[in-house]
């Protein structure tokens, strides 16, 4: 499978922004596709993720509230739309695909490149 994640930008504190991720070659291996962000000097973490064919959802306890997770799968794109941004939420977004849910780096097998959103303050 291939991932291409775009959508970032800069924005301000209590802004909104909407990242997509395209994906093609899908297989019955992923199963999970998930949203992790990486900001400098920091390990990579688990924002959000959502299960491909039943549509729940998971979310890290950082983002409860604020951001939310969705997939079209008539196109084959999963979203995530991020509201009431805060300056901490800075970072490079990647989406990725697991055969299960897995909230870890280590567990995604696929990984689109990052796109970098800036929270001003």
């Amino acid at each position: 499978v291939q991932l291409q994640a775009s959508g970032g930008g800069l924005v301000q504190a209590g802004g909104s922004l909407r990242l997509s991720c395209t994906l093609s070659g899908l297989t019955t291996r992923d199963n999970f596709m998930s949203w992790f962000r990486q900001a400098p000097g920091e390990e990579r973490k688990f924002v959000a993720g959502i299960r491909w064919r039943e549509g729940t959802k998971r979310y890290a306890e950082s983002v409860k509230g604020r951001f939310t997770v969705s997939r079209d799968a008539s196109i084959y794109t999963v979203y995530l739309q991020m509201n009431s941004l805060k300056p901490e939420d800075t970072a490079l977004y990647y989406c990725a695909t697991s055969s299960a849910v897995d909230t870890t780096a280590v567990g995604a097998t696929s990984w689109g490149q990052g796109t970098q959103v800036t929270v001003s303050s």
